[in-house]
């Protein structure tokens, strides 16, 4: 098992990335203002479905790869940590440009309210939603490999346990959405330059672990 300090540091880094306005809290807060703190709850079990499902892609194929082809683990590792770079970078630019200038799908705001739906079919889209956002893929086979240990245990063990734990983070962070729905809605209208900070803070530390993390690898490559 990973050390109670990586545990920590990973808890952490989820935590944050969760917090941060993005496509699944701005999903729930929709899905809320559309049909109530109900249809917000029923549309962030789904999503945290979704994420389950992510972790079990992550978990089976990452384990196997790292079975069969060690060396192409630690690439897929290296690889992880440009792409969060990237995001760290995506941070750092989503506000760089004035206020008046259009922002991407998965930034914008304000909030438009979506018509009401069967509960149901909240949460089967819900799933549907999250499973299918590349994003969310690509966050899990990104992070997790970075904070495995080969030394402390099996790879699928740890692997399923982070995963696991980003899962958990993120779905208190929308519950909270979802109850709180109109009011995060009208101070994430109202305070933007928290939303700035809060971006600038997550960017920071996907900087830094990726930058830091593909340093590591690079000279491991070299050694």
């Amino acid at each position: 098992m990973p050390s109670i300090e990586i545990l920590l540091a990973f808890t952490l880094t989820s935590l944050l990335m969760s917090l941060s306005p993005g496509p699944s809290n701005l999903y729930v807060m929709a899905r809320s203002i559309a049909q109530g703190v109900q249809g917000g709850l029923v549309a962030a079990a789904g999503l945290g479905v979704g994420s389950l499902i992510h972790v079990a892609a992550a978990v089976l194929g990452l384990s196997v790869l790292f079975s069969h082809s060690p060396t192409l683990y630690m690439m897929v590792k290296l690889i992880g940590a440009l792409y969060l770079i990237y995001l760290g970078v995506n941070y750092w630019r989503a506000h760089s440009a004035s206020s008046s200038e259009d922002k991407s799908d998965d930034e914008a705001l304000p909030v438009k309210k979506t018509k009401s739906m069967p509960l149901k079919k909240v949460f089967i889209q819900s799933i549907i939603v999250e499973v299918t956002n590349p994003k969310t893929a690509l966050f899990f086979i990104a992070l997790l490999p970075q904070f495995v240990v080969p030394e402390s245990g099996p790879i699928a063990l740890q692997l399923f346990v982070l995963g696991m734990i980003a899962a958990l983070t993120a779905l208190p962070c929308d519950i909270l959405v979802a109850v709180s729905s109109s009011k995060v809605a009208s101070w994430l209208l109202k305070h933007k330059n928290a939303q700035v900070i809060q971006d600038k803070v997550s960017g920071s530390i996907l900087l830094g672990m990726g930058s830091f993390i593909a340093v590591g690898e690079v000279a491991g490559i070299e050694d």
